[in-house]
């Protein structure tokens, strides 16, 4: 493991004194037990809505299916597993805990009054990491990234310059990975991803965390064994 510089061990000192404040979170309405991820000393801060009821009883973000979704798009982007994505973007949440269930079954979306507790966490975190991009995954995340309401065909796809909690930095939206959408999965969302992910797989940030090595290992060894084919059938 690469020794940390001292600006380095300040900034996770600092973030796990937010993570132990996170753990503290108690408000009528959220259930579960608050999650955050490691305290990454990343300049890469991605942004999701809130956690669902696994990643509440698993203890870390992204940990169930849209998840396996998000990392899917992550190895589509710069070829990075989830470990090392974990291990090298800070995770965060426009809410903290869970908000429950909708009577129809679905993931409830936060309260103005629970996304107001949780604001300050994303506050300090921004202070602290002082990010160059922030990666804004869903609708929720990017309204309160971008401080507007935007359609997603007009904002996914697009790498955006703002001033977030007083920091100016780079933007890439990204669709909510949800099991439950489909809008990833039909036009104009799959181009619009395929866009986004590009935009993400260029970025100067990116590249320094991942190096320049877009798409799954395994795509490209089976891409290579198929070139193989085609050229021993000519």
């Amino acid at each position: 493991m690469a020794r940390l510089s001292r600006s380095q061990a300040a900034r996770i000192a600092a973030l796990e004194r937010v993570h132990a404040d996170i753990r503290a979170l108690r408000m009528p309405g959220l259930l579960g037990a608050p999650v955050h991820g490691p305290p990454v000393p990343s300049r890469i801060l991605l942004v999701g809505q809130a956690p669902g009821p696994h990643e509440a009883r698993l203890g870390r973000p992204f940990a169930w299916t849209a998840g396996k979704t998000l990392f899917t798009w992550v190895a589509r982007a710069v070829g990075a597993t989830e470990e090392e994505f974990r291990e090298r973007v800070y995770i965060a949440a426009v809410v903290r805990a869970f908000p429950g269930k909708t009577s129809g079954g679905g993931d409830r979306l936060p309260s103005p009054e629970e996304i107001a507790a949780s604001r300050g966490f994303l506050e300090r975190e921004v202070a602290i990491l002082r990010p160059r991009l922030v990666v804004a995954v869903g609708r929720l995340a990017i309204e309160q990234v971008l401080g507007t309401a935007p359609r997603l065909d007009a904002v996914v796809g697009c790498r955006l310059r703002v001033r977030y909690h007083g920091a100016p930095v780079d933007v890439i939206p990204l669709p909510h990975p949800s099991g439950a959408s489909t809008w990833f999965k039909v036009e104009p969302g799959k181009t619009l991803l395929a866009r986004a992910l590009r935009q993400l797989a260029r970025h100067p940030e990116m590249v320094r965390a991942f190096g320049r090595r877009r798409g799954r290992p395994q795509s490209r060894a089976r891409s290579a064994v198929s070139r193989r084919s085609r050229m021993a059938e000519r």
